[in-house]
């Protein structure tokens, strides 16, 4: 058979037979009285296992050793392909990623592009104050894609760069929320934790809502953050795991704060009073606990407290008692009125 019915039949160029030909990879067994290359049943199949072994990623000169050596084992070569591959995968889809963030900030031009390039380029960086500056201090004229900050928060490990994203993100503007609570959904633990944290800062009812759904995560860290949160937006649903942040701490005096925010509430104020002392209760001989809650009565709105404190302030543990007696007159000089109506 001719070059040309080849490569017809082969999908190979004649160009490129010729080539294989010149590297002795595919070398027609036959020529015409004319000097035309002519190829054998047994060419053409090489030319095929030629082509098959090319689309593995081999270069022509592995692809001779393999087909003419005999001792050659392809293990070694595949496990290399393998890896390169993989290395290629990843190159590719971060570029990807690359182009969608900056399809993202929809540019108006190239300048634009590069601006948002360079952004990139310093949230990526492995130094931690760079990615801090990246997000502090981003190139004139770029708005920080709240897609791209979210994705940023969700990795970022240094305390410090993550405040600075949540503060970035907070202030982008657009639907950071959806990106941030998808964080929520991990297996990861830290990514939880770091979502949670965004989304305490972010406004709106749809922050408020994953936040609300968070209080039942299997972390209790994400429980108390996002109790946190909801008692800063002053939702009631919180008031269980506030008081559970006091009684094990830490964030016990911040969590006692919001809860004496809410009891201004007369229909949460009896509550949350039966809740205090009912800990005190249970935590009977846990000094550290009790002295805990002793200070959440403290916060407790007017003097609705008062009884109870005087009560403690002749507590059988002597620090419960000091710390009761401390902050009784502080209580006893407050106006006597009660918690006001919803």
């Amino acid at each position: 058979m001719l070059i040309g019915e080849v490569a017809r039949r082969s999908g190979v160029s004649a160009r490129m037979l010729r080539h294989y030909d010149s590297l002795g990879l595919v070398r027609p067994t036959g020529r015409t009285v004319g000097g035309y290359r002519e190829y054998s049943p047994e060419d053409i199949r090489r030319i095929f296992h030629v082509e098959g072994l090319r689309s593995l990623g081999l270069s022509l000169s592995q692809i001779a050793r393999a087909l003419d050596e005999a001792a050659f084992t392809p293990s070694t070569l595949v496990g290399e392909l393998i890896r390169k591959t993989e290395e290629r995968l990843k190159r590719e889809r971060e570029l990807l990623e690359r182009l969608r963030r900056v399809d993202a900030a929809e540019p108006s031009g190239w300048q634009d592009v590069l601006r948002i390039v360079e952004l990139l380029h310093g949230l990526g960086s492995h130094n931690a104050a760079r990615r801090q500056q990246a997000v502090l201090a981003p190139p004139e004229d770029v708005s920080m894609p709240a897609e791209l900050l979210a994705e940023a928060v969700l990795t970022e490990s240094d305390p410090y760069v993550a405040g600075a994203l949540r503060w970035a993100l907070a202030r982008a503007g657009g639907d950071g929320v959806a990106s941030v609570a998808s964080g929520m959904g991990s297996d990861n633990v830290d990514v939880r934790r770091r979502a949670v944290l965004a989304l305490g800062e972010l406004p709106g009812d749809e922050a408020t809502s994953v936040l609300t759904d968070a209080l039942e995560d299997a972390d209790a860290t994400v429980r108390r953050h996002a109790a946190l949160a909801l008692g800063a937006r002053g939702v009631t649903r919180a008031v269980p795991a506030l008081i559970g942040t006091v009684v094990e701490g830490p964030n016990d005096v911040e969590a006692a704060e919001l809860l004496g925010t809410l009891a201004q509430n007369a229909e949460w104020a009896d509550r949350i009073m039966s809740a205090l002392v009912d800990e005190l209760t249970v935590h009977a001989t846990d000094s550290a606990v009790r002295i805990r809650l002793t200070q959440a009565l403290a916060e407790m709105p007017g003097t609705i407290a008062l009884n109870t404190l005087r009560q403690l302030t002749s507590d059988d543990d002597r620090a419960v008692a000091l710390i009761a007696s401390a902050l009784l007159p502080t209580l006893e000089h407050r106006p006597h009125k009660k918690a006001p109506l919803a």
